[in-house]
Formats: structure tokens, C-alpha cells, sequence
């Protein structure tokens, strides 16, 4: 088993602990098709129609999966708008658009909108690097940017005084493993097991250490192999003293290798669909060995107590970008205020997300919703 006793006594540095703003910035290569079902939020989904969770997620930043999923209405937008083009080759279109990207924009508006602190995407499921990475996938080489998008983000914000984090894939991969995931047993099943990709994980997590020195440190999903995260979580404090890391950093991989067999994943899913059904709520989530603080997504955080947590959502019905959203998908100005004002009159923090277009540009409802939440707390 692997020993956070090192960890034990730590205390949630006092900067994170303060209840305030963060703003996840969901940007890459997801954004030029940027596509997905409309309409129901992801836990509704989850309560009433799990077996097609991910077909019919509104999340457009899992476009290249639900491409896999047949009968899947993004595998029907894709073939009357795309063809049989391959997910792979937007890198060049969504390159081209980015060349417009401005950092400084992006920090304005964030500093405007009282954010404590940003956390950027550097590679999600898909696999897409933004920034130059010094460790190669060898499955797709070029599957990176040559411009250091992240580095020019965390340069403006912290010239704001905003703290700045970053966000890192570590449980999925879809360059290295792309089983089709239509249920949370199937997301877990498809965690990469081999040793190139523990490897490549772990390489690329303290590549983004040594050159962010980010503040946060927010994995998703799980992480290969637990026996590793010790000595990754004592190497980023040693980098960050004051850093913090989220709770999805999952290691089990008896579980992920049980759950490859049918059978298994078969019971898991009635088990997870069983305990959403009979859940009040939300549906709690086992303490992980060490965090320094919680996460939901899309819920509203009940019975935290005194856990230091974190809110996290869209300002839509999904974090990537997605031309499929219509106005009424937003949240209000008055949802939004009312939404960080109890998140933070609980002890949390909301951690609210954009989605840019391809050329870097924050659809103007994004904007206005932060300008308006900065207002609100301006005052």
C-alpha cells in the first residue's frame, strides 16, 4: 500500500482555505468540432439514463469518445458535418485559430471577475498537450503544441496577482488507451495500465511542476498506479510548499484491471446505478488517502463540514466550448452570484469554468457572466 503518513499532518495552506473565486479554463483541440447534446446537466443523465451517460453528456471535451459510441448523436452530427474525417486531424485547424490567442486578454477578464486563482487545462482526455512537452507520446509525436499557451497564461495572471494552476488527464488518455466509454465502469476500465504511460504520466506532472510552479494541482479521473503518488506529491510540495492538490488521484489498479472483464463492470455499473437511485443528494465520495481539499462537479457540496472543498462547473451545461448551446443552457447573472455566494458561505470555493472558441476568443455570455460576478463582488 502506498504511505502518505508523510502527509498527515498537513494543513490546507491558508491562501486555498479562504473562500473565494477560481476560474478552470477548458481549452484544445475539442474546440474546433465543438459539439455536444444539449439540454440535460450531467447528473440528471447520471439519475435517469447511465447506461448512455457519456452518448449523451453535454461535454464537448469528450468529443473524441463519443465519436466512438454508436448511434451517439455526436457520431450523427459528425458524419453529416465532418464525414468520415478523424478527431486527430483538428490539431492543424485548431493550431491555426489559437495563433490568436492572448493571454493577457484572458488575464484581464479573469482578474475583473475577482478570481483568486485560474486552472488551466494542459492535457485532457484526448491527449492534447498545450505546451511544448519535453516528453514524448509514442503514440502520436506531434500530439502537442509548439507554443507554450500554459506559460504565457500563468506569466499574465500571476502579473495580475493571481494565483495560477494547472490541470492534468492523469486517469485517461485516449492516445494511449481508447476503449469506447459509454458508463463509469467503462471510464475506469479504460485507464492506461501500461508502463510507458505510468511513465509518461508521472515524466509529464513534474515537467508542468518545474516549469508552472503551479499553486494547484488538479488531476482527473485517477492515476495509473498509486504506488507513485507519495514521492510525486512530496517532490511538489518540496517545488510548491504552499501548492495544493485535489482528491481525484484514485490508484487502484486491481480495480481498473478487474473491471476489463464484463462480468465485473456488469456488477460495478448496477452498484453505482443502484446508490445514484436510492442518493438524496449527491452521491458521496470515498476520502481519498491525502488532499489538501474536495471536489464535486455540477453538485452542490452538502455535508463538506469542515473539509476545505471546491465547486466545479460550467457557466453552461459543459466545460469545453460547444456551438450546440443555446442561451437558456447559461446560468443566470443572478444564478451565478447566488451560486458563489452560498458555495463560499459554506467553506468552499467555486471554481467556474469558460470554454473558448478555437481562436481563443470567450463567447461574449461567458464574459459578461464573469464581468457581472466581479461586479457583484466588487461590491
Amino acid at each position: 500500500m502506498p504511505d502518505f503518513s508523510a502527509f498527515a499532518g498537513r494543513a490546507c495552506p491558508a491562501w486555498y482555505r479562504r473562500p473565494q473565486l477560481g476560474i478552470f479554463v477548458h481549452w484544445g483541440v475539442f474546440a474546433m468540432p465543438a459539439y455536444a447534446p444539449r439540454g440535460e446537466p450531467i447528473n440528471e443523465i447520471a439519475r435517469n439514463d447511465y447506461d448512455n451517460l457519456f452518448a449523451r453528456a453535454p461535454y464537448s471535451e469528450w468529443y473524441a469518445n463519443a465519436l466512438r459510441l454508436p448511434g451517439s448523436a455526436t457520431a450523427a452530427h459528425h458524419a453529416e458535418v465532418w464525414g468520415d474525417r478523424p478527431y486527430e486531424s483538428f490539431k492543424a485547424d485548431f493550431e491555426a485559430a489559437a495563433a490568436a490567442f492572448d493571454a493577457d486578454a484572458w488575464a484581464d477578464l479573469f482578474a475583473g471577475a475577482r478570481a483568486g486563482y485560474v486552472v488551466m487545462v494542459t492535457k485532457h482526455h484526448d491527449g492534447y498537450c498545450l505546451w511544448p512537452s519535453g516528453v514524448g507520446n509514442p503514440h502520436r509525436a506531434d500530439w502537442r503544441s509548439g507554443r507554450d499557451f500554459v506559460g504565457e497564461l500563468a506569466q499574465a495572471v500571476r502579473r495580475r496577482g493571481t494565483r495560477f494552476g494547472v490541470y492534468y488527464s492523469g486517469g485517461l488518455d485516449w492516445t494511449f488507451e481508447a476503449r469506447p466509454i459509454a458508463d463509469m465502469g467503462d471510464m475506469l476500465a479504460c485507464v492506461p495500465l501500461g508502463e510507458d504511460y505510468r511513465a509518461y504520466a508521472a515524466a509529464q506532472v513534474r515537467e508542468l511542476i518545474a516549469r508552472y510552479r503551479p499553486s494547484v494541482l488538479w488531476n482527473d479521473i485517477a492515476w495509473p498506479d498509486g504506488r507513485d503518488l507519495p514521492g510525486l506529491f512530496g517532490d511538489y510540495y518540496a517545488a510548491v510548499p504552499d501548492g495544493v492538490v485535489n482528491d481525484r488521484w484514485t490508484g487502484e489498479r486491481a480495480l481498473f484491471e478487474g473491471l476489463r472483464d464484463e462480468g465485473a463492470r456488469k456488477g460495478f455499473n448496477t452498484a453505482i446505478k443502484a446508490a445514484t437511485a436510492a442518493a438524496k443528494g449527491e452521491l458521496a465520495q470515498p476520502a481519498p488517502p491525502h488532499s489538501d481539499f474536495r471536489t464535486v462537479e455540477y453538485g452542490a457540496g452538502a455535508g463538506m463540514g469542515e473539509t476545505k472543498w471546491e465547486s466545479t462547473r460550467g457557466l453552461g451545461l459543459g466545460f469545453g466550448f460547444n456551438a450546440n448551446e443555446r442561451p437558456e443552457d447559461y446560468m443566470s447573472s443572478e444564478a451565478l452570484n447566488a451560486l458563489y455566494d452560498d458555495v463560499t458561505a459554506r467553506g468552499g470555493n467555486l471554481l467556474i469554468n469558460v470554454g473558448p472558441r478555437a481562436d481563443a476568443s470567450i463567447p461574449p455570455k461567458q464574459a459578461a457572466l464573469l464581468r457581472a460576478l466581479g461586479q457583484h463582488l466588487s461590491a
